[in-house]
């Protein structure tokens, strides 16, 4: 466990590593291009290098850099994977390598952590049925561990559900361009997180692939494509700016992330603009995007297309006057934890009166005292909790190292600001 320090703290300015989501998508359009691709200032954390070492199992060739990876794509072709290609926790790399694996060959099986047995995925698999790639939930409850059997790559048309994860959509757009026909994919529930698969769409287009779009209705990506070989940079991650952001709100100093454009496909970069609407000053210029608070106010936000800020949010709202009402992330009780009650019980500890709904929570903001914070081993938990014990002392986290699935070096750039 770590005890967070409680003091003033000055004006600074940080560096984030690269985007995660971006990571893992450079990762899988890298694997299926024509060549070797070089990622620079990737994210080497937990998830990423499940991506990584399963796209090994793969067959790809694939090795680690001093800041990156360098990646040499098949042209769209996979070998087979006689053992299980172990996800961990992470719900992209399942998600996004279950569409991957049916551009392999024979029977792949995809599983992970007890609590991954609990995230689910049967919209994904119906969606592959559709074209005739058979893959099922091998425990038939909807979750991992899956099945999958490759062969079919002709592709088609899918009526897909994504209410729950947009990752569903993004695994297919991922293999689109690989299938004889392609996919013409139409939204049927949902998106939730859109800027999730506007960042997809990015990565396809970055690397050569033509798509086709109507808004987050109706998809229509080309067949017999192949992914550009090339260098690729990946962009700092917003998602891990948010927590430094948010210490500027409720601490009142200047903190700039470093290197974040305010023009970036990430949805996450909007959280500066939530963050305004209570009343945090944003600076935005060429080095970066810098925040500090006074005073802040409770406000009502729809949070659906930025559903990992919502403990970050759900922390800043404790520290703001009036009431907190945060709609529309029902989906985050399937994450790595349950997120809204998970942040309804730890901000409980600390004083703070918190109402989970069907699709949110309802904070009421006060004077939050320290208390022994749970992370439920998600890392977005020990973040968000970690910027509280900068205002108040006593805030103690709990299996701080759970920070290694996104932000391995997290604590240290967090002990930088002081």
């Amino acid at each position: 466990m770590i005890e967070i320090k409680t003091q003033q703290i000055d004006n600074r300015s940080v560096i984030i590593p690269g985007s995660k989501s971006y990571t893992h998508r450079i990762l899988i359009g890298s694997a299926l291009s024509d060549g070797v691709c070089k990622i620079s200032n990737a994210l080497k954390s937990e998830d990423t290098l499940l991506t990584f070492s399963a796209l090994k199992q793969f067959g790809i060739n694939a090795e680690e850099t001093s800041d990156g990876f360098t990646i040499t794509g098949e042209k769209g072709s996979l070998k087979s994977a006689p053992e299980a290609i172990f996800m961990g926790n992470s719900g992209t790399s399942i998600r996004l390598l279950t569409g991957v694996a049916a551009l392999g060959q024979g029977e792949y099986i995809l599983t992970g952590t007890t609590r991954m047995f609990e995230r689910p995925i049967q919209d994904l698999l119906d969606g592959l049925n559709q074209v005739g790639i058979a893959a099922c939930s091998t425990k038939g409850n909807g979750c991992p561990p899956v099945s999958l059997v490759a062969g079919n790559r002709k592709g088609g048309h899918v009526d897909l559900k994504c209410k729950i994860s947009s990752q569903y959509l993004s695994s297919l757009l991922l293999i689109a361009p690989c299938l004889e026909e392609g996919l013409e994919i139409d939204i049927i529930e949902g998106p939730v997180s859109k800027p999730y698969i506007d960042m997809t769409i990015d990565v396809m287009e970055r690397l050569g692939i033509e798509t086709s779009r109507e808004g987050y209705e109706h998809f229509n990506i080309p067949g017999n494509q192949i992914y550009n070989a090339g260098n690729y940079n990946v962009e700092s991650d917003c998602s891990n700016a948010s927590y430094f952001w948010a210490a500027g709100a409720i601490t009142g100093a200047e903190i700039t992330v470093k290197g974040i454009s305010a023009e970036t496909q990430q949805g996450d970069i909007r959280f500066v603009d939530v963050l305004e609407q209570m009343g945090a000053q944003v600076k935005k210029d060429d080095s970066g995007i810098t925040v500090f608070g006074n005073n802040l106010k409770a406000i009502d936000v729809d949070m659906s297309d930025m559903p990992d800020i919502v403990p970050t949010l759900g922390v800043v709202a404790a520290f703001a006057e009036g009431t907190t009402t945060i709609r529309n992330v029902a989906h985050l009780k399937a994450k790595e934890c349950d997120r809204l009650s998970a942040v309804a019980t730890e901000l409980g500890k600390m004083g703070i009166d918190v109402t989970c709904t069907d699709d949110g929570l309802i904070i009421k903001g006060g004077k939050p005292h320290g208390a022994e914070i749970e992370t439920y081993n998600d890392h977005r938990i020990a973040m968000c909790f970690s910027i509280a014990g900068l205002k108040v002392p006593g805030v103690v986290i709990t299996g701080e190292n759970c920070v290694e699935k996104s932000f391995p070096t997290y604590w240290d750039v967090f002990s930088t600001l002081y």
